[in-house]
């Protein structure tokens, strides 16, 4: 099995509505793709000089499920959040492959 985690820092001037676009648009449209079986948002309990942290965790079963989200579908994703909160979050991307 394999977590894709998306680690956002998003900046508090668009924290709210960042949040929850995330929950309604661009999380649903992810799970949609169908290449997920399981998603978890985390907020991440750290002290921030700037923003809010969070953690998406979106679980698949193989890295063939995930490599075809990655190339098909995440780009135009990625896109959508780009052009509607600009340069307000910063993102980076982990791959966890689950031993137990």
């Amino acid at each position: 099995m394999i977590i894709y985690n998306v680690t956002v820092n998003v900046d508090d001037t668009i924290h709210q509505e960042w949040l929850a676009w995330m929950k309604t648009v661009h999380v649903p449209d992810v799970m949609n793709t169908g290449m997920f079986n399981d998603f978890r948002l985390c907020k991440i309990l750290a002290e921030e000089e700037q923003g809010t942290t969070y953690s998406f965790q979106y679980t698949c079963e193989n890295m063939k499920m995930y490599e075809k989200y990655r190339d098909e579908f995440a780009p135009a994703l990625r896109n959508q959040v780009i052009e509607k909160f600009g340069d307000k979050f910063v993102a980076f991307r982990t791959l966890l492959e689950v031993i137990e």
